[in-house]
């Protein structure tokens, strides 16, 4: 029996409760692994009691369908006030990337990814006008309260799920909705003319460009105006599709969007721009070094796809991105990366936030991986990194990532542990880049 095969009958199985069973544990705090074979083990434990096990099964909403979203610090479930695209892509992604990260979790994580899956072909698809919508209400039906404005980060990322159920499983159903989504915007929202991507579009697709309106879009960029962070999210779903289905119109587009991230929205001496007018002149904004660092890992990951991975440009900007981080990003006192700051000068914004987190542990492997011969100055800061993470970012006590500390690492008061714009998939990845990585050295 082929693995297409297997994991079809699995589906034929159905979700039953008794799928879903795990036993919850809690990581001890322990002290925080200095060496590359124990952060492995540490961080891989860690991803698995600390992390995975308290999201899944806790989140499946079996009733209908998708993933909840909401949980408070002790992850008691609060109500969900609607069923978000972007969330219920990245849960579907983190529990199809799990299952292909460990043999052992591979059914059990498989399933989820296949009920994740489900939801967003059967209730986030728009089969009237086509492509994904925004946002349903929890019950997973459309809510003239919540708009029916569609986008393309949230697009993003159903074709990011889609690609990574599919090519876990290649089920059929996971290729269609990813491509189906990358046409619907490509042929609605892709701008001829300049490159990249009209962000807003009506329900039927039709471009929300006016600038004149002062009005925002659903990521709440000005109407008419691109974002590095939808950008970059379009780069990161278009590599993961392009690695299952290389079809040469994709490619066409993720080589632009490539160009545009790496020679238009990343800049000398290391930054990202955050708005751009359509033909790409950037607006004054701040400097947010978790897009940086994580834009240095996407930029690499997409040269990869392309068959580049040795590209000298793009090793050059990713460098310089965390480099510059290093620079006007750390918090050089109390360790981690700081929220927001300025190409030069001292950060503004030094709290330090759970992805932002997550992503630096990325950039900083990479970079090490790369250049740690030459210099060790990655690896060092990567260790600080871990140390500040396990110690002060990370609920040792009731599992899971606080959402945000202070600069000296003092949880808020909230710490919640899931919203809709907090799921498992950055720290997720974070984690499995990190075992994958150092045990490989």
């Amino acid at each position: 029996m082929n693995r297409h095969t297997f994991f079809a009958g699995l589906m034929a199985l159905g979700l039953c409760c008794t799928c879903f069973a795990t036993e919850i544990k809690t990581t001890e705090a322990a002290p925080p692994a200095t060496v590359p074979a124990e952060i492995a083990a540490q961080a891989d434990r860690h991803l698995r009691e600390g992390v995975l096990a308290h999201w899944y099964p806790r989140c499946i909403d079996r009733q209908d369908g998708g993933f909840h979203q909401n949980f408070s610090a002790d992850w008691s479930r609060q109500p969900d006030s609607n069923k978000f695209l972007v969330f219920q892509a990245r849960m579907t992604w983190v529990a199809a990337a799990v299952a292909g990260y460990d043999p052992e979790l591979r059914e059990q994580y498989t399933r989820y990814a296949l009920h994740g899956l489900k939801f967003l072909n059967e209730k986030m698809r728009d089969e009237e006008f086509g492509g994904l919508y925004w946002i349903v209400g929890p019950d997973g039906k459309m809510s003239p309260e919540l708009g029916t404005e569609k986008h393309a980060y949230g697009t993003s990322f159903g074709i990011y799920a889609g690609a990574e159920v599919y090519d876990l499983t290649g089920d059929k159903r996971a290729l269609d909705l990813a491509k189906e989504a990358f046409l619907w915007l490509d042929n609605h929202c892709h701008d001829d003319k300049n490159g990249g991507y009209i962000e807003g579009a009506t329900c039927k697709g039709v471009p929300l460009t006016d600038i004149s309106s002062g009005g925002r879009d659903r990521l709440h960029t000005p109407l008419g105006y691109k974002s590095m962070n939808t950008h970059i999210h379009l780069l990161e779903s278009f590599t993961a599709l392009y690695r299952v289905w290389p079809n040469q119109r994709l490619r066409k587009r993720l080589e632009e969007l490539h160009r545009i991230v790496r020679d238009r929205i990343a800049v000398e001496p290391g930054c990202l721009g955050y708005y751009f007018t359509p033909d790409w002149r950037s607006v004054p904004m701040h400097d947010s070094f978790g897009h940086d660092v994580e834009t240095a890992y996407l930029l690499i990951e997409a040269a990869e796809a392309l068959g580049k991975h040795e590209d000298p440009e793009s090793w050059r900007m990713a460098r310089a991105i965390v480099d510059h981080a290093l620079e006007w990003g750390m918090d050089k006192r109390n360790g981690a990366l700081c929220e927001k700051g300025q190409a030069f000068g001292k950060p503004f914004d030094r709290a330090k936030i759970w992805w932002t987190q997550a992503e630096w542990l990325n950039a900083l492997l990479l970079m090490n991986e790369e250049y740690g011969s030459e210099t060790d100055r990655y690896w060092k800061a990567f260790v600080r990194q871990w140390k500040f993470l396990w110690t002060h970012q990370i609920d040792h006590a009731r599992g899971g990532w606080y959402h945000v500390v202070s600069p000296e690492g003092k949880p808020d008061r909230d710490g919640r542990k899931g919203s809709q714009w907090k799921a498992a998939y950055h720290n997720a990845r974070a984690l499995m880049n990190v075992v994958k990585r150092l045990k490989e050295e």
